[in-house]
């Protein structure tokens, strides 16, 4: 059978990037595999669940290319993708559960659950805000054995029957790992309002879907012990589970929303990054193959293998994610990095830029330097312009009168060429030098400056043949005052 693998981000805020990577992994998997990869919504977070971050996250995944092919949009053979839209399936299950003795109904209301809390932190003599749990605090309700039934607000709880034996499970990551069955306590399933909690939902919808492998952050591991549990009661084949690393910021902290703003996918998007330069670099932030870093999206997935992850954290690494950029930005076909550019162009106030040979020129001579999609913008945008910004010392050193005079000869040097193109151009300089016998930069640096008002561009082929004929005349016309 071939394997079933998911994303389920919770829609409450943009793609995180450790998200991003969940579900790039999981999709690389998928491709390589000839699986399916499964996008599924986990939208029980009622309060901070928003349409808005909804559409953030598919706008994320789609920007990085990672498609689905059943979810949102997508209709597969397991609907609803979406858990509020299940909640007689979790009620069904839980009922199923409380029929076999193996779960109950808990009236236990919130004021005596904090009262319980409060007895036990007092009885060991912990201060408000202390972990309970690592103090040894287990939830134990009265309503335990009664298999009660009434319209009062209760909770649905796994009841849990320990043995003394231990909870465990294979991890393609960490290899097995275990706990003892008593450091569990009656765990909720279902909440007073009807909403499942995580470990609930995602064990029934995993099955329901046949979803064989559950990527995700190695965070969800002290949950995952609660799923097995359930697994077994329901009789249910667990799927292959593998936990990844975390991913690092600077001081070794856990990449989070609230104090990194590298953790929004889109916040690169907004930098001009490549999405695949993202891709690329976030896919090696745990994972590696050999001393590889740069890698088609083929590539990835021809190469990539869960058991390849490691255990350890991997950091963030802004530098690397540039030099990442900066290569991509090289190799691409300038055609597709014109695309990439166009929008930055746009909103940059530069309307008439196309996809088209003026622009691929452009990308062909600015990709060399450039890091960032950003970047490249502000160093083609001005010759989309009309008129130039002149640098006073460049002007004042290199447009004096023999600057001047050198550039009424290089004008009609220009004029006379029938094609205006790189090719043609680019011989005037020598051509000029042989008749005149100048020097090479007094004949092409008072040209560059007045085309680009400064003394570093392109090549004087590739910078005029961008100008156009037109806008080059008129930058020179404006300096010689003609």
């Amino acid at each position: 059978m071939k394997p079933r693998l998911r994303f389920a981000p919770s829609p409450t805020g943009y793609l995180h990037i450790g998200g991003a990577r969940t579900a790039l992994w999981n999709w690389l998997f998928a491709r390589r595999m000839g699986g399916t990869f499964v996008l599924r919504i986990e939208d029980t977070d009622q309060e901070r669940s928003t349409p808005e971050s909804l559409q953030a996250i598919l706008d994320g995944l789609n920007w990085l290319g990672i498609d689905w092919d059943e979810g949102p949009g997508k209709d597969g053979p397991f609907p609803p993708y979406f858990q509020m839209k299940k909640l007689a399936r979790y009620s069904e299950i839980a009922e199923l559960l409380i029929s076999q003795g193996k779960a109950y109904r808990d009236y236990t209301t919130e004021e005596e659950t904090a009262q319980m809390r409060k007895d036990f932190a007092a009885k060991q003599g912990l201060n408000p805000g202390d972990d309970l749990r690592k103090a040894g605090f287990k939830f134990t309700s009265s309503w335990r054995d009664k298999n009660e039934k009434s319209d009062k607000k209760h909770v649905v709880r796994f009841r849990m029957q320990p043995k003394g034996e231990k909870v465990g499970f294979e991890d393609l990551i960490h290899g097995h790992l275990e706990k003892p069955d008593d450091d569990l306590d009656d765990f909720v399933l279902i909440r007073s309002d009807g909403i499942p909690l995580y470990n609930f939902g995602c064990v029934v919808d995993d099955h329901d879907m046949q979803i064989s492998h559950v990527g995700r952050g190695q965070e969800h591991i002290n949950s995952t012990y609660q799923q097995v549990v359930l697994y077994k009661a329901l009789g249910w084949t667990q799927p292959v589970f593998a936990h990844f690393p975390l991913i690092m910021g600077a001081n070794n902290e856990k990449l989070s929303k609230r104090k990194h703003p590298e953790a929004d996918v889109m916040a690169h998007k907004r930098n001009g990054i490549l999405p695949h330069a993202l891709l690329n670099f976030v896919a090696r932030v745990g994972w590696s193959h050999g001393d590889k870093e740069l890698f088609t999206r083929q590539e990835l997935i021809d190469l990539f293998d869960l058991k390849d992850v490691g255990k350890t954290n991997g950091a963030w690494n802004p530098e690397k994610l540039i030099a990442t950029n900066q290569y991509w930005l090289k190799t691409f076909d300038p055609k597709d990095v014109a695309t990439a550019l166009l929008p930055y162009l746009h909103e940059a106030g530069v309307k008439d830029a196309a996809v088209d040979a003026r622009l691929i020129t452009a990308v062909k001579a600015f990709a060399p330097r450039a890091k960032t999609l950003v970047e490249m913008t502000a160093s083609i945008k001005p010759y989309y312009a009309q008129g130039v910004t002149m640098d006073v010392a460049a002007a004042a050193k290199h447009l004096d009168a023999p600057g001047k005079e050198m550039l009424k000869v290089t004008k009609a040097k220009l004029l006379a060429l029938p094609q205006w193109e790189a090719a043609s151009i680019d011989p005037i300089v020598d051509v000029i030098a042989t008749e005149t016998g100048a020097k090479k930069g007094a004949i092409a640096q008072p040209l560059r400056v007045a085309v680009t008002g400064g003394t570093t561009s392109p090549g004087i082929g590739d910078t005029l043949a961008l100008l156009g004929r037109d806008e080059t005349m008129r930058r020179i016309d404006a300096v010689l005052g003609t």
